[in-house]
């Protein structure tokens, strides 16, 4: 399977929404998913329900396959108005946002700025 990257540098093939979406298991798709819900009440204090949490195709998806919390996040509403393929491509790399994803994920960083050195 390809990597995919999203906007901000981060793998999907990472995100335990992704994977629990991906899970073909009934059973163990929707433990999968209430265990997420549960830690994103717990420590983020987000009250997602079953349905926000639906088939994903990843960050960059085109298609109606997105989780709840993606679909309304800034840095992919950004880079889609920009029409640019993920933040490593923006002129104002690296701005607060990202910064914001950065220190949450420094992995992300490292990503993009190997994208970067590449262009």
């Amino acid at each position: 399977m390809d990597e995919i990257i999203a906007f901000c540098g981060l793998l999907c093939q990472n995100c335990q929404i992704y994977l629990a979406t991906r899970e073909v298991n009934k059973t163990i798709k929707d433990k999968l998913i209430f265990e997420i819900i549960n830690i994103c009440k717990e420590h983020y204090r987000i009250d997602y329900k079953y349905e926000d949490i639906n088939d994903c195709d990843g960050c960059t998806s085109e298609n109606d396959k997105l989780f709840f919390g993606c679909a309304k996040c800034k840095i992919r509403k950004c880079a889609i108005e920009k029409g640019i393929k993920n933040c490593a491509y923006c002129e104002e790399y690296s701005c607060d946002e990202l910064l914001n994803v950065f220190k949450s994920d420094p992995s992300a960083k490292t990503r993009l700025d190997l994208v970067r050195s590449t262009m």
